[in-house]
């Protein structure tokens, strides 16, 4: 691999909405999902673009959806079929998320999907955890794609990984790549998010990359707050309107309220760490004239 810095000045840790298929496939509620992403203050609303008899084997195409109160439509490629917006629709929800002041970005399952979502030029495009491995997609990124390249790396082994990042240096996109930490578990236990692997990610490839990210599947925010202390600075968290909708994604979802606390505290814990400068604060002066500035000093 490279051995230049990949890191970029990130101003703050950047949030992303993953909508997922909580839209259950209507665009009025994808429309919706995108403004109340922005109202909150994520930086970006994230979609996924399948076809599915590329995306999926013919064996999973024709197989019943594993929980059948869940499907919309038999079998399973059917149920894909009924949540997918085609990029002309893609193309209005880049748009309306330019007219409300958020990033569009969405991940490709396919070839066909990836292809048509550079059309679109975002800002950059994921690479979601079950993908992750087909080679194919990294050169096409590097020769048609300018943006980012955010690969996840949930049900990826640490050997896996390293032949994916080989690639991503083969096609010269180790500096525009942002690598997630994630478990493909929905909703994820806490005891199976593994943050320290985040650590391990920072030490071994943060100077490799532009940044580490972390794609959460539990339930609250408290372990995204522990994630970026170490390290993470990309921040993705799937987002409903009501966790309570039909769908397999809604219940490790964050709802607008969540992802509003979410991204203020966020903001608030990185501006908190930093190293305290030697001597007293400006900020401590008052208290300290007024209650230790007639005490004896050590100095």
């Amino acid at each position: 691999m490279g051995t230049e810095k990949g890191k970029k000045n990130i101003i703050k840790p950047m949030v992303v909405a993953e909508h997922c298929c909580n839209h259950k496939g209507s665009v009025d509620t994808a429309m919706q999902m995108i403004k109340e992403a922005s109202l909150a203050g994520a930086d970006y609303a994230k979609f996924q673009k399948w076809y599915p008899k590329e995306s999926l084997t013919d064996e999973h195409y024709n197989s019943p959806h594993p929980d059948m109160a869940q499907s919309f439509g038999e079998p399973y490629g059917i149920h894909r079929e009924n949540l997918e917006f085609d990029i002309s629709i893609h193309k209005d929800l880049q748009k309306y998320c330019e007219e409300v002041g958020i990033g569009y970005s969405s991940s490709a399952f396919d070839m066909t999907s990836l292809k048509q979502i550079i059309t679109l030029n975002p800002d950059y495009i994921k690479i979601p955890s079950q993908k992750n491995t087909v080679l194919d997609f990294y050169p096409v990124l590097a020769n048609e794609f300018d943006g980012d390249v955010h690969v996840s790396t949930g049900m990826t082994s640490d050997a896996e990984i390293n032949i994916i990042l080989e690639h991503l240096d083969k096609n010269n996109l180790l500096e525009r790549t942002v690598l997630y930490s994630a478990t493909s578990c929905y909703p994820c236990p806490h005891d199976q998010i593994h943050l320290l692997r985040i650590s391990k990610f920072c030490d071994l490839y943060g100077d490799l990359v532009k940044a580490i990210g972390f794609s959460g599947h539990h339930n609250g925010i408290a372990p995204d707050i522990a994630a970026l202390a170490l390290g993470a600075r990309y921040f993705e968290r799937h987002f409903t309107l009501d966790r309570t909708m039909k769908g397999t994604d809604q219940a490790a979802s964050l709802e607008p309220q969540g992802l509003m606390k979410l991204c203020r505290d966020l903001v608030n814990v990185d501006l908190g760490l930093t190293n305290r400068p030697e001597g007293i604060l400006d900020s401590e002066m008052h208290n300290y004239k007024k209650v230790k500035s007639g005490e004896g000093k050590l100095i």
